[in-house]
């Protein structure tokens, strides 16, 4: 999900969000009553593979056929996800032996552990420890951090985002502030598997990893969900998961070594692993369950060229039942993430079905498990109902401003694309600006659907609201977007409230909806630019549609 920063919007003109008939208008009943009713506890976190997706699906399937769409796949509303649900137990500490002291690092308190392997049991043994710095293999880049060091049946320890992560402006190596797909969780358990690590173990600090230990915990409590794979994931690692920085600390201290010199040394070109002189173990036992997820998908067929199609998604899955708060609550419900943005979804079929077809077909995709990886998107990207080659574009909403409208606009990835005009146009129509992203190192580009999308062409926007509240200014805004992710981001209490603030989240749709019209009623096909890391596969793709 994206910063709540990034959910916001500026001021509104109430009799808009009335006046159905104007094309455009989004309903405010839609976006309270299905957000209320999703998030409620009823629907228990919307967990995906659950009693409670049952539920949800078929509610947004109702709420699409009311809304005047079509069954977007063959005449049905869902496609179908394979996924295989890993749920461990028995987690023995992670012990760290051979040094100073002898170790044990508690589950939850210390650290976190998981597998990407469908087995039903896990123990890594007496597993040498190397540190490999931010775990970077980026030829392009001239960076490698597993240079000259065999990690093969080890266990790697490494440090969340990029080695620049720290620079104050955008730029250099791995663009400064802006993190690249090289400082993501997901991108160090990727290349420790392709380097043969038995165990990878990522270091928390919450500046650099963008939230703290208590969303770190709950999200990777209870059952964890994975892609479906007739190979059972042995090509990954045996473990995977965190540590708190002062366990790491404590580790490195009875390695003989010096945790903040060595993550200094780090940053630096030509960094080496370095082994550490100790061993780890831990072993947990996995229940195991294969089972199908799904996708929602309607569509409002195009009056002239129907086969292609402007794409809008949202993810309808929360964590479902996760870590008790200090009440005893154990249900994340996910209102704000994202109950908002499916409600968000079904308000935007709503609007368009008002306004009448447009020239290309509007495709309208509420994913599951994006909590879990961007399960639903990737395999809907992977398996799309409607060809990318033949997707124009389209708008990702992870989350919905409830806060109060803001002035200006954030562009999370802007300069990377040709729908930067596009965006520009409809964003000054609106009377606000567009801002420099505030916290590039948080990576929010690689943390949403429409990363699945871009990553095989397709040229997605993803704006929203910025930090400049009308109703207190950047100051507020930050001190809001800090409190949230801190407080209430993927934990129990991210609960529906009446006395939400719905005003920028009916303008930012209107955004969505004139980003949708103008390209589903153009000829347009906008690229990556020249030089972006998406722009051969989208070439790819146009050349041979």
């Amino acid at each position: 999900m994206r910063s709540i920063l990034l959910l916001a919007a500026a001021p509104l003109a109430l009799a808009a969000a009335s006046a159905h008939a104007q094309p455009g208008a989004i309903s405010l009943e839609t976006l309270k009553s299905v957000t209320e009713t999703l998030s409620s506890d009823a629907f228990e976190g919307r967990a995906p593979t659950t009693p409670a997706e049952e539920k949800t699906v078929a509610l947004i399937a109702e709420r699409f056929q009311k809304a005047g769409l079509k069954p977007g796949n063959k005449g049905s509303w869902f496609q179908d996800v394979p996924l295989v649900e890993i749920t461990n137990s028995n987690v023995t500490p992670l012990t760290i032996s051979g040094g100073k002291t002898p170790l044990a690092f508690a589950l939850h308190k210390d650290m976190v552990i998981g597998t990407y392997r469908v087995l039903p049991n896990i123990a890594v043994k007496d597993s040498e420890v190397v540190f490999v710095g931010y775990g970077v293999n980026a030829p392009e880049r001239g960076w490698n951090d597993y240079t000259g060091v065999d990690v093969k049946g080890k266990t790697v320890v490494i440090l969340i985002n990029d080695p620049d992560w720290q620079k104050p402006d955008v730029g250099g190596t791995f663009n400064g502030r802006a993190m690249t797909y090289y400082g993501r969780w997901t991108y160090k358990y990727e290349e420790a598997a392709r380097q043969g690590a038995a165990a990878a173990i990522i270091v928390h600090d919450t500046e650099p990893a963008a939230y703290g230990w208590k969303t770190v915990d709950s999200s990777w409590t209870g059952p964890q969900l994975g892609a479906d794979d007739v190979n059972n994931h042995m090509d990954q690692s045996q473990a995977v998961g965190w540590i708190q920085k002062p366990a790491a600390e404590a580790l490195f201290a009875s390695a003989g070594k010096d945790f903040a010199a060595l993550a200094a040394a780090a940053k630096q070109p030509g960094f080496k692993a370095v082994p550490l002189g100790v061993k780890a173990s831990v072993s947990f036992d996995n229940a195991i369950k294969r089972s199908k997820s799904k996708n929602v998908i309607g569509i409002l067929p195009g009056t002239k060229r129907p086969d292609e199609t402007f794409l809008y998604t949202a993810h309808w899955d929360h964590l479902g039942r996760c870590m008790p708060d200090e009440t005893g609550d154990d249900i994340c419900n996910g209102a704000l993430d994202n109950a908002t943005g499916t409600a968000g979804l079904i308000a935007m079929a709503e609007a368009h079905v008002k306004a009448g077809a447009a020239d290309r077909s509007l495709v309208f995709l509420a994913v599951t498990a994006e909590e879990s990886g961007l399960l639903g998107s990737k395999y809907y990207a992977e398996n799309p109902i409607y060809p990318l080659a033949n997707t124009v574009s389209g708008v990702n909403m992870d989350g919905l401003n409830i806060l109060g409208p803001t002035r200006d606009v954030t562009s999370v990835g802007i300069g990377k694309s040709q729908l930067d005009p596009i965006l520009e146009k409809a964003v000054k129509a609106q009377g606000r600006y567009i801002s420099p992203e505030s916290t590039p190192e948080k990576g929010f580009y690689y943390r949403s659907d429409h990363f699945s999308m871009a990553k095989l062409g397709v040229p997605m926007f993803n704006a929203g609201s910025g930090d400049d509240q009308v109703d207190g200014g950047v100051a507020r805004g930050k001190k809001i977007a800090a409190e949230y992710t801190d407080k209430h981001y993927h934990q129990a209490s991210d609960e529906y409230d009446p006395n939400w603030n719905w005003d920028g989240a009916v303008q930012d749709l209107q955004l969505y909806y004139a980003l949708g019209r103008e390209l589903a009623n153009s000829s347009a096909w906008p690229n990556w630019n020249e030089g972006d890391e998406f722009r051969a596969t989208r070439d790819k793709s146009r050349a041979g549609k």
